[in-house]
C-alpha cells in the first residue's frame, strides 16, 4: 500500500475509541486489517453482506443515487462503512471513549 494510506490508516487508527479498521475489496476479501484473524473474518463476511444489501435498498429508492455511507450503532460498538467502487473501509469504535 502507498504510503499515504498507511499514513491515512495510522491516524484512523490512533483516533481515541477506535478499536479497528478494515480494508476489504468489492467482493468482501479482506486486505488490511488492524483486527484480530477472527474478528477480521467476521467483520468482512458480515459488513460486506450488509454494504451490499444496504447498497440495493439506496439504488431501489433512487436508481440514480448510491450508498456514500453507512453507520450502525449499538451499545457497545459504532461501526462505520465507507463503501468505494474498488474498496470498503470499515471503521470500528467504541462510542462512549469519545
Amino acid at each position: 500500500m502507498s504510503s499515504e494510506v498507511e499514513e491515512t490508516l495510522k491516524r484512523i487508527q490512533s483516533h481515541k475509541g477506535v478499536k479497528g479498521v478494515l480494508i476489504m475489496n468489492s467482493e468482501g476479501l479482506p486486505i488490511r486489517s488492524s483486527l484480530s484473524p477472527e474478528d477480521t473474518e467476521n467483520y468482512a463476511a458480515l459488513v460486506s453482506q450488509l454494504a451490499f444489501k444496504a447498497s440495493g435498498v439506496v439504488r431501489t429508492l433512487d436508481d440514480t443515487d448510491e450508498l456514500a455511507f453507512l453507520r450502525i450503532r449499538s451499545k457497545k460498538h459504532e461501526i462505520m462503512i465507507a463503501p468505494d467502487k474498488d474498496y470498503v473501509l470499515v471503521v470500528i469504535q467504541n462510542p462512549h471513549e469519545n
